[in-house]
């Protein structure tokens, strides 16, 4: 791993954070967070990647303890809980911005004297609801478009690195399912981008020109 660039992937067990490892494999070696368990034991398996097994609403310095070189930071993990607002408890509220914010904003801060070493780079997956908020999805749709102004302040404070905010459509992931089974909809995965074409966006934006900046990345299903 040392005579690569390190890209440390959260949420990177399934789903996209998956499919994001394996685009990133043959070129960066791999730290990925996640639980803990099984699946992130199989994929660290599959692709040499080092676990990386703690709650990241729990992180603190002495996890990071002990990583070395950072050179790349792809915030994948998130919830979702739909529902109208009028309905939404403050419970869910503080659960989503501690995941989706909170968690991102602290393991970014921890991390920075190594990003800032290495000139690196941080991808943020945001969703659709982080540039239009629709009804029932309020607490997701707020945390996101907080994680926008994350994003946007941290490019801004931190011109070394290159910050990226990758807006992508649905996906056909176990976390759509949850969230269609949250909507009382069918799931119709030929409607929806596949992990593996959102990974591809990420790393177009990881390895665009040195002089090039990919702020933000758009992509949604055909």
């Amino acid at each position: 791993m040392s005579d690569r660039p390190v890209a440390l992937i959260t949420g990177g067990s399934r789903g996209l954070g998956a499919a994001v490892a394996r685009a990133l494999s043959p070129t960066y070696g791999l730290i990925l967070g996640g639980r803990g368990g099984g699946k992130l034991d199989e994929i660290c398996k599959e692709l040499d990647a080092r676990p990386f097994p703690v709650e990241l609403t729990e992180i603190t310095a002495r996890d990071v303890e002990g990583l070395g070189r950072i050179d790349l930071l792809v915030h994948s993990a998130g919830v979702v809980t739909l529902g109208p607002v009028g309905e939404t408890p403050i419970r869910v509220w503080r659960e989503t911005f501690e995941v989706n914010v909170f968690a991102v904003a602290e393991l970014t801060r921890l991390l920075l004297p190594s990003l800032r070493a290495a000139k690196g780079q941080v991808v943020l997956v945001n969703s659709g609801a982080g540039r239009n908020a629709h009804p029932d999805w309020g607490s997701y749709a707020a945390s996101k478009w907080a994680l926008r102004a994350y994003a946007d302040v941290l490019r801004q404070e931190e011109p070394e690195l290159r910050v990226t905010t990758v807006y992508p459509g649905r996906i056909d992931t176990d976390m759509q399912r949850g969230v269609r089974r949250q909507e009382g909809g069918e799931y119709e995965p030929h409607r929806y981008l596949t992990a593996e074409s959102v990974a591809g966006a990420v790393v177009a934006a990881v390895t665009a020109p040195a002089d090039a900046h990919l702020t933000e990345v758009v992509v949604r299903p055909r």
